[in-house]
């Protein structure tokens, strides 16, 4: 299937996800999360999830990687939509966030971090391949982003779903995953 026809579908699959479902899957992908032999994280990149978009939660994430990583620093995207560029402010609990023209939450008033002092980045999606190609939102902005990180970032998606066997439509500018994180299991690339 191409991008565009994954994109439908799976934003239909999860609006048909119950709030239960939802909270159900998101402990699952945590505990599989947790099975990752990942090295000490010095900076970490998060989205933040938007629960209108029914996204996986990434907050018990965040709370883990800060208990594994003592002192990790963990940043979140604000959109630059004038340029197209994403910028990576540091995020806390007290951070003060606000929504963006697409109805997603973003720090307003932090300090910024360069890409290249990101280790991981946990990275949104609709779908995934068996792969690790991903079908996000269409917009291209992680994928632009993806390409200023160093070459040893580790890149992490999250689902509900499991893999499709393949995109059909991936192109040069599309940065493949080296692990997701289901409900089910952790898929590495």
């Amino acid at each position: 299937m191409t991008k565009k026809e994954l994109r439908k579908i799976y934003k239909e699959k999860r609006s048909q996800l119950t709030f239960q479902q939802a909270e159900k899957y998101n402990d699952f992908i945590l505990i599989n999360f947790q099975q990752l032999q990942l090295p000490f994280i010095s900076c970490m990149h998060t989205f933040l999830s938007s629960e209108k978009l029914m996204e996986p939660d990434t907050s018990a994430i965040i709370r883990y990687m800060q208990f594994k990583n003592p002192g990790v620093a963990v940043v979140a995207p604000k959109i630059d939509f004038a340029s197209g560029k994403m910028q990576h402010l540091h995020f806390h609990e007290e951070t003060e966030l606000a929504e963006n023209k697409y109805g997603i939450l973003e720090p307003i008033k932090s300090s910024f971090l360069d890409a290249k002092e990101i280790d991981l980045v946990l990275v949104p999606l609709l779908a995934f391949d068996k792969k690790g190609s991903r079908v996000g939102y269409g917009k291209g902005h992680y994928d632009k982003f993806l390409a200023t990180c160093r070459v040893d970032v580790i890149k992490i998606g999250i689902s509900f779903f499991a893999p499709i066997d393949a995109i059909e439509d991936i192109d040069q500018f599309d940065i493949p995953l080296n692990f997701c994180a289901t409900p089910e299991q952790v898929f590495e690339f």
